[in-house]
């Protein structure tokens, strides 16, 4: 048995969009599996422009349809102590992780990897390598955030399992 938590963040540009809704597919499924008690989830921004604010609503509409709730998030920036709190921190896409990567600081806890390739996907999923951004988009650019981001999760909820060897 684990005693400390596994500590995930989720990372996009604004945290409006896409990470708050891989913050709360991830943490769906780790309760669907009965996991949760094993981590610890959260989101966060490059850009500091909507801080303090609830996801996209057109983000929560989408979600809700597959039972998850966003409700409850707020947007807010990464931080530096985040290299060193959290175990792995996601990045939605390349700029996000370029982002990332040049303010890591030395001898950081957390593996910055971009999400759909984690961890044996180089070629992405679904002929995708990012996750796109939704937010100039209809309901269908949310909707396929949802898939890509639930078929993502499942694989590194699945990964994460083995690798640390969760019951």
């Amino acid at each position: 048995m684990q005693d400390e938590k596994i500590k995930i963040l989720m990372v996009c540009l604004g945290n409006i969009c896409r990470s708050p809704t891989a913050e709360g597919v991830f943490r769906a499924q780790a309760q669907q599996r009965a996991l949760d008690h094993h981590f610890e989830i959260d989101s966060a921004g490059t850009g500091t422009w909507h801080i303090g604010e609830t996801p996209d609503s057109r983000a929560c509409k989408a979600a809700a349809g597959r039972n998850i709730d966003l409700s409850t998030q707020r947007a807010r920036t990464i931080d530096p102590q985040d290299f060193h709190d959290f175990d792995y921190i996601f990045a939605m896409d390349a700029n996000n992780l370029r982002d990332l990567q040049s303010m890591e600081p030395d001898n950081p806890r957390a593996r910055t990897v971009l999400f759909l390739t984690w961890p044996d996907r180089a070629d992405g999923r679904d002929g995708y390598l990012e996750v796109p951004d939704p937010f100039y988009s209809g309901p269908e650019g949310f909707e396929l955030v949802l898939d890509l981001v639930e078929s993502a999760s499942q694989e590194i909820l699945d990964h994460i399992e083995r690798e640390h060897k969760l019951s």
